[in-house]
């Protein structure tokens, strides 16, 4: 059993977790880790968010393109050099450190809220 404090529902729902689709993705060489530049899309509702993220390891700018991730957006804004990120895409360490990104199974509307 996980050690972890216990939440309420009502502190997870405060979380949004949401499905965008990356449509681009560049080196950030500014980073102080090796990291990308996305653009999500989350559909009409939401539209396009930026994002930084330290995935170089196991993903390149072309295999992402395309790829449905799920991304918290209802976190402040957080300056990272001169890039502005404003969602946090989320990922689990493999074993050997190296972020995989949480991703839905099937395809799902763009904006899709985890619940």
């Amino acid at each position: 059993m996980s050690t972890s404090e216990k939440i309420e529902w009502s502190d997870f729902m405060k979380v949004e977790l949401r499905v965008g689709r990356i449509i681009a993705a560049e080196a950030f060489p500014e980073a102080r880790k090796p990291a990308y530049k996305l653009q999500i899309d989350f559909g009409d509702e939401i539209g396009v968010r930026k994002s930084s993220a330290q995935i170089t390891a196991l993903y390149t700018p072309e295999t992402l393109i395309g790829k449905q991730v799920v991304a918290v957006i209802n976190f402040p804004e957080k300056q990272i050099g001169r890039f502005m990120s404003e969602c946090l895409v989320t990922g689990f360490h493999d074993a050997s450190g190296n972020v995989s990104l949480c991703a839905p199974e099937h395809e799902v509307p763009l904006g899709t809220r985890l619940l």
